[in-house]
Formats: C-alpha cells, sequence, structure tokens
C-alpha cells in the first residue's frame, strides 16, 4: 500500500514543486549560522539577527520557514533548535555535522541541477569543475556524507562476529573505523587507489586504531587483494564504475574471503517493489547529473552477486542513507 496521501488535491505536486525553495533556504540558513546560533539558546527574531548579522527580515523568513519544516520549534515568537538540529547541523553535536554536505549540495549539486533538462534528454552529464577551492567542498560534501552512511550502518548491523575485514576500493575509511569501534576484536584492510592513502591514515590515526588497522594501496579491478578475510565490504563502490568492471570487482572480493564470509555492499539501487524507496531513485539522477556515475537496479547487483558465488540474504534500508545488501560466501 502506498505511504503517499490518496487525494485528488494538488497538495502533493505543489509540495514536491516547491522543495527547491526548502533546500535552498535550508542551505542558507546552515551557511549563515542560524542553527549554530540558536545553539547558543532560543531566540526571537531581533535576537537572532544579532547573532547571525542577518536582517531581521530574512532571519525570520528563514526561521519560519524552517519552523515550518519541523527543523526549528517556534513558541510565542521565540526560535529554538530541534533535536535533529542540534544533533546534525548546530555544531555543537556529538554526531555527524552535515553542514560541509549541504555546502556541497548547494555549492556544487545545485547548479548541475539546473541544467537537469538538458541532462534528461540526454543522459549526459554536466561539466564538473573542481577548480580552486570547489575541490574542497567538494570532497568535505562527500565524505562527511560517507560518515553519517558510515554511522547507520554500525548503528544497523552486528559487526563483532567477525574476526577480520577488508574494504575493497572504498572512498573514506569511516566504514572500517566505525565498525572497528563497534566491535574491539575487529582487524581492519583498507584497500583503496594511492589518492586515498593519506586520507585514510590520517583518519585511522584520530580514531586511536592504526594498532588494528592496515592500509593498502591498489584498484579494486585490475589488482590483486589480500585473503582470508571473514567480512568483505564493498560501500559506494557500485555506482562509480561500469557493469563488467563491478562483476570483476565482486569476483575480487569473492576470492579475498575466508570460507563462509559475508560480504556487505552498500549503495542506492533502483528496486522492482510497487513503491521505489525515493531516496535512491533521487540519487540515481543526482550520480548522473554531476558525473556520469550510475544508481543500477537491486536485481541487477543480486545477479552479479551469485555468478560471484555470492548468495544475497538480506536488504537492509539505512535509515536517510542507502541500503545494503547483504551476502554470504558460497
Amino acid at each position: 500500500m502506498s505511504s503517499h496521501p490518496d487525494s485528488s488535491g494538488p497538495e502533493r505536486i505543489l509540495a514536491v514543486a516547491t522543495g527547491y525553495m526548502a533546500a535552498k533556504q535550508l542551505f542558507a540558513a546552515s551557511e549563515n549560522g542560524l542553527f549554530a546560533a540558536l545553539a547558543q539558546g532560543p531566540a526571537g527574531v531581533a535576537d537572532l539577527a544579532a547573532r547571525t548579522g542577518l536582517p531581521e527580515r530574512t532571519a525570520r523568513i528563514l526561521a519560519d520557514a524552517m519552523s515550518g519544516l519541523g527543523l526549528l520549534t517556534r513558541t510565542d515568537g521565540v526560535y529554538a533548535n530541534s533535536p535533529t538540529v542540534a544533533r546534525y547541523l548546530a555544531g555543537s553535536g556529538d554526531d555527524v555535522d552535515l553542514r560541509p554536505f549541504l555546502a556541497f549540495l548547494d555549492a556544487i549539486s545545485y547548479p548541475h541541477w539546473l541544467a537537469f533538462g538538458e541532462t534528461a534528454r540526454t543522459a549526459k552529464p554536466g561539466d564538473l569543475d573542481l577548480g580552486g577551492d570547489r575541490m574542497g567542498v567538494f570532497m568535505n560534501g562527500v565524505m562527511t556524507y560517507n560518515a553519517l552512511h558510515a554511522k547507520m550502518l554500525a548503528e544497523n548491523y552486528d559487526f563483532s562476529r567477525h574476526q577480520r575485514a577488508l574494504d575493497l576500493g572504498g572512498l573514506s575509511a569511516a566504514f572500517l573505523t566505525e565498525a572497528m569501534t563497534a566491535a574491539p576484536g575487529l582487524q581492519g584492510t583498507f584497500f583503496t587507489g594511492e589518492f586515498m592513502i593519506e586520507g585514510a591514515k590520517s583518519a585511522i590515526e584520530a580514531a586511536g586504531l592504526s594498532d588494528r588497522f592496515e592500509v593498502v594501496a591498489g584498484d579494486p579491478v585490475t589488482d590483486e587483494t589480500p585473503t582470508g578475510f571473514d567480512l568483505v565490504l564493498l560501500e559506494h563502490v557500485a555506482h562509480r564504475y561500469d557493469a563488467e568492471q563491478n562483476r570483476r570487482i565482486i569476483e575480487r572480493a569473492r576470492t579475498a574471503a575466508a570460507p563462509g564470509a559475508t560480504l556487505i555492499l552498500l549503495d542506492f539501487f533502483l528496486d522492482s517493489d510497487e513503491e521505489q524507496r525515493t531516496i535512491d531513485a533521487l540519487h540515481a539522477a543526482e550520480y548522473l547529473v554531476i558525473d556520469g556515475t550510475v544508481v543500477y537496479p537491486e536485481d541487477e547487483v543480486r545477479g552479479w552477486l551469485r555468478d560471484a558465488g555470492w548468495e544475497p540474504v538480506e536488504t537492509r534500508a539505512l535509515p536517510g542513507s542507502p541500503r545494503v545488501i547483504i551476502a554470504e560466501a558460497r
């Protein structure tokens, strides 16, 4: 049964059509420190304007919009952060700070979407300009989003039953560091491209896991991998490669696996259910318009797994994040 309201009115259409207004106001609120200002305590419009340096008119517009969207509360004209904002956007929580991801969406993603009509007609991405400080914005955003997904995975999968984990071809060491933090007996190997090595080592040292963590430079498509792992992670790998390359990577994952090992393949997927999960379908267009990478149908990915000697046993949807296909080595 559909989760959308059964209505013949225009509300759903208008909510979707004006979604960009909500997104741009969220980006502006974050960029101008609205949520960080409210971390100091609840405030009325005048105080909020003083704390942020915004004109009172725009301070109220942004605060009212965020209140209407459920990100702030408003009581007798006094605004306060919701628990979600306090956790992820105020800069004062102990969780993933999503502000760099919002900056990426605003500066990198949104301008590409302005030309999405052409992309839809041609199936070709726009020109990805990463000159100047845009590369920093891009990487900070991508790594922040990965950090969120890594945390969601660690909260929704029990890593304690594994001893040796291989992250094959990932871009972020966060998945292994979160897993190893949750499972103190787990040893990790991060097999990634040369350009990611220094960042991975820094992340491992910051997490205090250097004694249980190995970093190996290599290409997941062409290079031999270490072996003997009872857990293999393929996170945000599938969408970055074509179908044939994915087949090779999954075969290498099987070669690296010990008998009875588990594979976790994390990504966004198109599905065959009556109701497609929205976040996956939106990312199919996001990846296309940014750089032409692909969100594959889940059925196709499961076929690759079976052909390589993995048996898919479960798919889990992570809250606000990708899905994971869990497979066992045959």
